[in-house]
């Protein structure tokens, strides 16, 4: 991959090789998102699991302190009373089969996240092999298959984001803006890999936290020592 002027010269800010305490991490990546938008600071993990076996997985959800400074965009398929909680809520599409259909039909994704009732689960799940690969199929542990679907549609607005492994053993995520500086993104990393190492799966053995990498959207990667989560 080439990269641009602003990238080389943001590398020659910092040591590529070190591991920096995760609030000098934060200065320098903040300070090296030089894009004209507002870049998103991305969390990238490696864990010491093998996530082909079902008693290693490694995945939640969590609502980030400061949230993810993006406007999330909510389907919610539901019927019945629920349907007027979800809008109540502040679901941006609110439905239940014609919007399965809408999707199915039309291949329309005009959302972020599809929050659902478990009695619905029927009619979302025909549509696995069109969310499934985009990361948007509803799931209990994620806290998008809900019984109170008006309380999880006002926690995914407050920017309640679902961590998981893919098949490299990474867990990639967005902790906020480059604008909410270094202390709202240090609470907000410091509650996700809290999550993260509660959830370590007891089959684990050995290092759990092997790496952890900080980067903004078009910034560098700045490696994070781990050693005050790893001790906890």
């Amino acid at each position: 991959m080439k990269h641009g002027k602003k990238y080389k010269e943001s590398l020659k800010s910092f040591d590529f090789s070190k591991n920096y305490d995760i609030k000098d991490a934060l200065d320098i990546c903040t300070k090296t998102a030089k894009a004209k938008f507002d870049e998103t600071v991305e969390l990238h993990v490696r864990l010491g699991v093998d996530s082909r076996h079902a008693d290693q997985q490694v995945r939640g959800a969590i609502v980030l302190p400061h949230g993810t400074g993006k406007n999330i965009k909510i389907l919610a398929i539901c019927k019945g009373d629920n349907e007027k909680l979800a809008k109540e809520a502040g679901a941006d599409y609110v439905g239940a089969e014609e919007m399965a259909q809408k999707i199915q039909s039309e291949n329309w994704m005009d959302f972020d996240v599809l929050i659902t009732t478990p009695d619905m689960m029927g009619v979302v799940g025909r549509l696995g092999k069109i969310l499934g690969p985009r990361g948007l199929m509803p799931n209990p542990k994620a806290g998008t298959v809900a019984t109170d679907i008006a309380k999880a549609i006002r926690e995914a607005k407050a920017g309640k984001i679902e961590y998981r492994l893919d098949k490299t053993n990474i867990i990639h995520c967005p902790i906020g803006k480059a604008s909410f500086g270094v202390d709202k993104l240090f609470d907000n990393f410091d509650a996700l890999i809290s999550a993260i190492v509660k959830a370590k799966p007891e089959a684990a053995k050995g290092e759990y936290l092997k790496s952890c990498v900080i980067s903004s959207t078009m910034g560098p990667g700045i490696k994070v020592s781990t050693g005050k989560y790893a001790a906890s």
